[in-house]
Order: structure tokens, then C-alpha cells, then sequence
């Protein structure tokens, strides 16, 4: 009689003779060793989109402050436009009529500004928020809606009063912007560069170390060169203690986003901007450094250049 079951070499499992031999159950597969060539491939993957969104974003934001004005004002008005709505989506509100009518406060906080009453500015997102924190019935992590409107607004309030003076508007804010750009790409070469132990892994696995004194390395520097290429700037210190400052306050607010979007579950705020994800994810740093902008501008004299 003929026999039935034959077992087969491989993986020693028992089939019928004469029949086709199946596949390998892909579970049992060894996964392949990742080689250095595709760890360095996946450490810089999305170096090239960052660098593309930043040539075409960084032009049109330095022209804007250049100008000043309803440039930049609208400018900043557009943007919380969009912060709100990435905020509203994170809050599953966008569906919300009630929602989306308290957050319009943000762009119209920016018009305030512009005009030259940054106080009612200010009252504006305060009413707005006690509004929102009654229709939610509360704020805080279980309810944050009403928690975006100061989290995102004062920043553009900030960034619009900071630009106003004539003299030292402009120069104050892209200097402030460039810190701000300039801790961030330290903190990320270095970072990848180097590695080693995690900075914050229960909110952002990713932040190391080395990325901190990296990105507060070239703070530092960028503030000194900004000092030293426009000519202000009395002691060689200040420029870097304020950059360093700015540097620590960016890097906070990264850090603050990244545990906001742990809160929320989510990767990235948006898919707005290419390697970046969405306006959150790039304006973290400076809606924490703005306002602190506008307070150092506010103890040394509103119209000084701020490294001074």
C-alpha cells in the first residue's frame, strides 16, 4: 500500500505525498539584519524634504518681516488660520460651529495687534478661551480645546507686536527667527550625527542629548554672528546669553508639542509642510520663544535691539 504521508526536510512538517509544497509561513522568516548603508539611509531619509520645504518657506517668511506691515501681519494671521485648524482637527472639533467661531479670535488678535492694540489683543484671547473652557466644561487633558487658543495665539500676538518698531521691528524678529532655526538644525545634525542617550524617551523617544547641546551650540553661534554681522551689541556675551536663552526656550516648546501629540496620539499635527508635517510641528519652538521675545522687549525697553 502506498504510503500517504512522506515527511519533507526544511522545516520537518509532515505533508500529503504528492503534494505541492507550500510557502513559508512569513512569521517563521529570519528578518533580515538591517546593514549600516540602510540604518544611514533611514537616520537622514527625510533630510532632503526638510531642505526643500525650508528654501521655499524660509524666503517668503524673511521677506514678509522685511517688509513688515500688512505683509508680515497677514502673513501671521494666515498662519494661525491654519494652526487652528490642525488644533481643531487634534480636538476632533472641526465639525464644530461653536469651535471653529472661537478660534477665529486668533486671526482677529493678529488684526488687533496690527492696529496698535495689542492689550485688547490680549483681552480678545482671554474671553475667547473662558468661552471655550465653558463650552467644553473645563480645560485641560481631557478637555483641551480652549487650551489652543492662548497656546497659539499669544505667539502671533507676540511675533506682530515684536515687529512693529521701525527701527529695530524687523531685526529683532529675524534674528529671533534665525536662533530659533539655528537650534533646531543643530539639535537635528547632531542628533542624528551622534546619537547616544535619550533626552526625554517618555515624550519623544527620538530627542537626545547631544541634539540639545547641538542645537544650543549653533543658537549660540547664530546669535554672536547675527551681533557681530549687524553691528550692535556692546559685549560679546549678551547676544550669546540671549541666544543660548532662546535656544533653551525652543527647545522646551519642541519638547511641549511632542508630549501634546503624544496626549493627542498622532505622529505629526498635519501633512501640511513636506518632511516637517504639519505648521505645529515647525512652529513649536518659536510659539514658545516669541513670547519670550516680547517679554525681554517689555523689561528692556520696547525698541532696543534685544541682544543688548
Amino acid at each position: 500500500m502506498r504510503r500517504l504521508w512522506s515527511f519533507r526536510g526544511g522545516n520537518g512538517d509532515s505533508a500529503l505525498a504528492g503534494a505541492k509544497p507550500t510557502p513559508a509561513d512569513p512569521s517563521m522568516r529570519i528578518p533580515s539584519v538591517p546593514t549600516a548603508e540602510s540604518r544611514k539611509s533611514a537616520r537622514w531619509g527625510d533630510l532632503r524634504l526638510r531642505v526643500l520645504s525650508a528654501a521655499v518657506l524660509a524666503p517668503l517668511a524673511l521677506g514678509c518681516i522685511w517688509l513688515g506691515g500688512v505683509a508680515f501681519a497677514g502673513l501671521v494671521a494666515l498662519i494661525t488660520v491654519g494652526l487652528a485648524f490642525e488644533w481643531l482637527g487634534l480636538c476632533g472639533q472641526r465639525e464644530s460651529p461653536l469651535a471653529v467661531l472661537l478660534f477665529a479670535a486668533l486671526p482677529l488678535a493678529v488684526a488687533l495687534t496690527f492696529l496698535g492694540s495689542a492689550t485688547g489683543a490680549i483681552g480678545l484671547l482671554a474671553v475667547a478661551t473662558v468661552a471655550g473652557t465653558a463650552l467644553t466644561r473645563g480645560i485641560g487633558p481631557a478637555r483641551p480645546l480652549a487650551f489652543g487658543i492662548p497656546y497659539l495665539g499669544l505667539g502671533a500676538v507676540a511675533l506682530v507686536w515684536l515687529r512693529q518698531p521701525p527701527e529695530s521691528g524687523g531685526v529683532n524678529v529675524i534674528v529671533l527667527l534665525l536662533v530659533v532655526w539655528g537650534s533646531d538644525i543643530g539639535a537635528y545634525l547632531a542628533g542624528r550625527a551622534i546619537g547616544g542617550p535619550r533626552l526625554a524617551p517618555a515624550i519623544s523617544p527620538g530627542k537626545t542629548w547631544s541634539g540639545a547641546v547641538g542645537g544650543l551650540v549653533a543658537a549660540a553661534a547664530v546669535g554672536s554672528a547675527s551681533a557681530v554681522i549687524l553691528g550692535h551689541g556692546a559685549a560679546v556675551w549678551r547676544p550669546i546669553a540671549f541666544a543660548m536663552l532662546i535656544g533653551c526656550i525652543s527647545q522646551a516648546g519642541d519638547l511641549f508639542e511632542s508630549l501634546l501629540k503624544r496626549h493627542f496620539g498622532v505622529k505629526d499635527s498635519g501633512a501640511l509642510i513636506p518632511g516637517h508635517g504639519g505648521l505645529l510641528d515647525r512652529l513649536d519652538a518659536l510659539l514658545a520663544a516669541a513670547p519670550t521675545g516680547a517679554l525681554l522687549a517689555l523689561v528692556l525697553g520696547r525698541g532696543v535691539f534685544l541682544w543688548e
